[in-house]
């Protein structure tokens, strides 16, 4: 059924033509949208090539984001917890507070390149939202951003930040109103709008071309990160670490360093308030194979094989599907996936906060809490990397409303 293909030499190079990895992936989507993607993967492969439009790509990434990111030790977590050294990338220092700014200006970019009037996207957190709006203000574009209720109440904030920035935020209401059902929304439009409206997933999902266009922009965290920890250390990391939820900050850490053997991978899925159906989002390790947003890959459902409801504390988290690559990298048993509650997240969000002055994104708590339960275990000359994906001004109000006790102790 599948185009499977077997890589043996490197991980470098995932994708066949057709989008797939291993058995994930492809394009799943109706006949007429076939043409549009087809657009998009042209540009895209022209794009990369293009000494015009990557000069003015890193020149934003440089000028306008403040690239590079700093990759800082955190000197006070590693004393209290023992063990390995960690370093952070620093993403929430990112203009708009989030690794979600790397792809929105190439996908802004590569809309003006195709003559497109609008940038079209879903939000969970709001941070993809935030960072696509502010893309199409500085290219002076229009702007739609699709947001499930839930999320456009936990997240106000970023809401009246996108509407400041001139997007037009739709409240998705139907389904479980988060994330899956934005992303359903936002792909109705662009089957009405594809001749004028760029789509501009936030995720490494959906259909070819997409997982790799959105992996390509955000590989320069990883990038950055190994020259960076080579100046510091003189060596590779031990281990990365990242959330996982769509899949876009983990990939973006973790892609150039997948032929590095030595360099261990981890990332940290949402196990929520339990095991039962929707108190998590933890897709790679409960999940089975399945088909949804125009891509095969792993996915929460029932025995229907329609897609389960989900529950993170994490807004950009709560996903029901992940990302075709990490389907991949999981059965080739590249990188490790593990579970963090909602519990170990707002601890590891209120650590952070105390010892290092930093207050991360509730999604990056996921992996900070992934890294307080393995640092302990490892080596004092070994070092851990940490990809703090975004800020947590976001999450202050709806963390100390529900966990006052936890966090602000």
């Amino acid at each position: 059924m599948y185009n499977k293909i077997i890589f043996t030499e490197s991980y470098n190079n995932l994708t066949n033509k057709d989008g797939f990895y291993g058995p994930y992936g492809g394009r799943f989507v109706p006949e007429e949208l076939i043409p549009a993607l087809q657009e998009v993967e042209q540009a895209f492969l022209e794009a990369k090539n293009a000494p015009q439009f990557l000069e003015e790509y890193w020149g934003l990434l440089r000028d306008y984001v403040g690239r590079p990111s700093p990759l800082y030790f955190a000197k006070n977590l590693t004393a209290k917890l023992g063990g390995a050294k960690i370093y952070l990338k620093r993403e929430d220092l990112n203009h708009t507070g989030a690794h979600k700014i790397n792809h929105c200006l190439g996908e802004a970019l590569l809309a003006k390149r195709l003559g497109k009037k609008k940038l079209l996207a879903e939000t969970g957190a709001g941070q993809h939202g935030v960072a696509l709006a502010t893309a199409a203000a500085v290219m002076g574009l229009e702007c739609e951003i699709h947001m499930g209720s839930i999320d456009v109440a936990k997240q106000q904030e970023n809401v009246k930040r996108m509407r400041l920035l001139g997007a037009k935020v739709v409240e998705v209401n139907t389904g479980g109103q988060s994330l899956k059902d934005a992303v359903d929304s936002a792909f109705l439009t662009y089957m009405k709008e594809y001749k004028t409206t760029f789509f501009a997933i936030g995720l490494v999902v959906g259909p070819h071309p997409y997982p790799a266009l959105v992996a390509y922009f955000q590989s320069i965290v990883g990038r950055e990160a190994r020259e960076q920890i080579m100046a510091k250390e003189n060596r590779l990391p031990d281990m990365l670490v990242a959330c996982v939820g769509g899949g876009s900050n983990a990939l973006g850490l973790f892609h150039e360093f997948l032929d590095e053997t030595s360099v261990k991978m981890v990332g940290a899925e949402p196990s929520g308030r339990g095991l039962g159906v929707g108190e998590h989002a933890a897709t790679l390790t409960y999940g089975q194979p399945g088909t949804l947003h125009g891509m095969h890959t792993y996915l929460l459902q029932d025995e229907a094989e329609q897609p389960q409801p989900v529950h993170s504390i994490a807004s950009g988290l709560d996903y029901p599907g992940i990302g075709p690559i990490h389907s991949f990298l999981k059965d080739t048993g590249r990188v490790e996936y593990l579970t963090v509650s909602d519990e170990e997240a707002v601890a590891a969000f209120s650590m952070l906060s105390k010892l290092e002055g930093i207050i991360p994104a509730l999604e990056s708590s996921h992996a900070i809490a992934q890294v307080i339960k393995i640092a302990p275990t490892m080596d004092p000359g070994q070092t851990i990397i940490v990809n703090l994906s975004g800020r947590g001004d976001k999450d202050l109000d709806y963390v100390e409303e529900k966990y006052g006790q936890i966090a602000f102790r």
